[in-house]
């Protein structure tokens, strides 16, 4: 991978866009798009990339774009691609194009969940990329599936019934993997050149492809402006968030901080919404977080073995 030939390439997401300063939301996108040379059609659920980028009657994309609701990302993609195969199968098109969905985790990890999945089964040749920002940003800082174990959220605050959200956080890429999909993998921003990799790979696969990239949130995690790469850095060196990739079936970590791992209060203490675990009677919380990470981390490392 030529790195100064891909920085040179002509942007598809342009500048002025309205997403937080500092998001990782635009960085990712941005990243997957520089990632290939090739035509590219690209179906964007709502969210905060949707709504940041597309304000009427402006748009900073530089590709033929679709927004879809929240929950149908992916089957609006998965008919775009099928009504491409129908035309060039007629001998009505000749170009070669690449399909890419975008959402959030509230339209990927919960309620497009089910769209995603029979998209993934039926086999069709699409990219889907999720910017896991671990809650319903776009509409108040709600919890979602992505939302880890004691974040405090809108709708899950930290107060004196409960201390954030007490469920641990969805494994979608895990699931995903399950579907026994040609590519799958979990990326970090902060690592632009890992992300590029897996976003050329992801492209390039015939059938379908999954990209889980974690995306922190300035106002949703309470981060300061110019830190979400490092909050993105930390996450991985911490293990909560692993580099990995699943291909046919064949599991293979990315990266493995060994003796460096740092621990997971690392990761937490930067972020407001879990400012409250640092109380002394929610040690024990903290504790239980780290177990839970250090299990997870070990059992995609076993994966990766098999």
């Amino acid at each position: 991978m030529n790195i100064k030939e891909i920085a040179a390439r002509k942007e598809k997401l342009s500048g002025g866009h309205r997403l937080c300063p500092g998001c990782a939301a635009g960085t990712i996108a941005r990243l997957v798009l520089r990632s290939s040379e090739r035509d590219l059609v690209v179906a964007n659920a709502t969210g905060c990339l949707e709504v940041s980028t597309t304000i009427y009657p402006y748009t900073a994309w530089r590709v033929p774009w679709i927004h879809n609701a929240f929950e149908n990302a992916a089957a609006t993609l998965s008919g775009i691609e099928t009504a491409y195969r129908v035309l060039k199968k007629k001998g009505k098109m000749d170009k070669d194009i690449r399909f890419i969905a975008f959402g959030g985790d509230g339209g990927t990890y919960d309620i497009g969940l089910q769209s995603l999945s029979g998209t993934l089964e039926r086999g069709h040749n699409i990219v889907y990329v999720c910017y896991d920002n671990e809650a319903y940003m776009n509409t108040g800082i709600q919890r979602s599936g992505a939302t880890p174990l004691g974040a405090s959220t809108k709708t899950d605050p930290a107060g004196k019934v409960r201390q954030g959200k007490p469920e641990y956080k969805k494994d979608l890429t895990a699931v995903v993997a399950a579907h026994h999909i040609p590519y799958v993998a979990q990326a970090s921003p902060h690592n632009f050149i890992d992300l590029l990799k897996k976003a050329e790979k992801a492209i390039e696969t015939e059938g379908p492809a999954f990209i889980n990239v974690l995306s922190p949130c300035i106002p949703g995690w309470g981060i300061k402006m110019d830190s979400a790469m490092e909050i993105a850095k930390l996450a991985v060196e911490t293990s909560f968030w692993p580099l990995f990739e699943v291909e046919n079936g064949k599991w293979k970590l990315n990266y493995d901080p060994g003796d460096r791992k740092r621990p997971i209060t690392d990761w937490l203490k930067p972020q407001k919404r879990f400012s409250h675990l640092f109380k002394p009677e929610n040690a024990a919380l903290i504790e239980k977080i780290q177990k839970h990470v250090d299990s997870e981390f070990e059992r995609i490392k076993k994966l990766s073995l098999m």
